[in-house]
């Protein structure tokens, strides 16, 4: 990247000196690397945004506006990340339908339930790879042959699983995924959003206006020095994935091993198969998770989604699990990832089996206690 914050500053949209044709021709190397790393089939499917939570946006309110008038039904996940579920709801808002589907008590959505859904009436369905939360992997290729058969558009929130799971783009037969360089130890700051070309066309129009970049698509001058680092994280990212993905799931259960043998009353949440490798999200009986986050304030972890954080309340992919308020009050989301080693795992071990011992013997002091007369 650093070439590119530097001594080629050019823009890419500038096409009349070499500075630009230069900095034109780095993007198209990254977004050729792009495409072949989620198996696109064409360079020119790759469309860059500043990041999921762009491309979420563009793939549901680009669709649904190319469609108004003539379809005006979505369906959604009821675990989807906030950057589906909000523009979907603000479409709602708008006079659009919505179907939010359950998911099972392992977080996972029915094909069949998808099929039920869909009416003549329906633009899109939206439903997430890998959830940010759970880990949880949904079953994207059948849920993808239901839609193609009734001819709706499917779009999948990826961000979790590019770099981390086998993943193909074409093979999978959706039609707009979304992805993110920060989740592949990139640069923060740019995504990009997979648009199928052949037929049937998958039709948008841009939410952003104001230069035609992008094949009309999205309009803002492109990140050279971002654009570059995230064709490169997604590489490094593949190059190791499959002894990564081994390494990280053997961490993830040596964690849950470790917790349960150290402290009764730990509950696992979401499907202990069908998950990501460096996830894992556990409940504590009888502790609260922001206390026991707030004992702790040197291990990175948190109680659901960070671009949730500035939303205090219950996390909304625990409850669609249906566990009560208690056990989504007393959970956390443990996120393993490349520098993490056993020593760490099991020093985070102990200093949880700890903190969680304190709490609940607080907790049985404080009901022991009379009440002042």
């Amino acid at each position: 990247m650093l070439p590119y914050f530097t001594r080629e500053f050019g823009n890419a949209a500038s096409r009349t000196h070499v500075f630009g044709w230069r900095a034109e021709a780095a993007v198209e190397l990254a977004r050729e690397r792009l495409a072949h790393g989620i198996g696109a089939r064409d360079a020119r499917e790759v469309v860059f945004t500043s990041g999921a939570t762009e491309s979420n946006n563009l793939a549901l309110l680009g669709a649904a506006a190319a469609q108004r008038g003539r379809r005006d039904h979505l369906v959604c996940v009821a675990t989807e990340h906030a950057s589906v579920l909000e523009p979907c709801r603000a479409l709602a808002r708008g006079g659009f339908a919505l179907t939010e589907l359950p998911v099972d008590r392992a977080g996972l959505v029915d094909p069949a339930d998808v099929a039920r859904a869909i009416t003549d009436r329906t633009v899109l369905v939206s439903v997430m790879w890998a959830n940010n939360e759970i880990g949880v992997i949904q079953p994207i290729e059948a849920i993808a042959r239901v839609c193609r058969e009734r001819g709706v558009l499917v779009h999948c929130d990826a961000a979790q699983a590019v770099g981390k799971l086998p993943l193909d783009a074409a093979a999978s037969g959706v039609d707009l995924l979304s992805f993110t360089a920060h989740k592949l130890y990139g640069p923060k700051g740019v995504g990009a959003l997979y648009v199928r070309s052949g037929r049937p066309r998958v039709r948008l129009e841009p939410i952003l206006h104001g230069g035609g970049h992008e094949a009309g698509l999205r309009a803002g001058t492109l990140p050279v020095p971002l654009i570059v680092g995230f064709a490169t994280a997604l590489e490094l990212a593949l190059a190791e994935r499959e002894p990564e993905a081994l390494r990280l799931a053997a961490l993830r259960d040596r964690l849950l091993a470790r917790l349960r043998a150290g402290l009764s009353g730990v509950f696992l949440n979401g499907d202990a198969e069908r998950r990501l490798p460096g996830n894992l999200n556990v409940g504590f009986a009888g502790v609260d998770a922001d206390a026991l986050l707030a004992g702790m304030p040197e291990l990175a972890l948190s109680s659901g989604s960070a671009c949730s954080s500035a939303k205090p309340g219950p996390s909304h992919v625990l409850k669609a699990l249906g566990l009560p308020d208690d056990a989504v009050r007393a959970s956390i989301r443990i996120g393993l990832g490349r520098t993490n080693t056993i020593e760490e795992v099991d020093a985070a071990a102990e200093r949880i089996i700890g903190e969680v011992n304190a709490l609940r013997a607080a907790k049985g002091a404080e009901s022991r206690t009379e009440p002042a007369a």
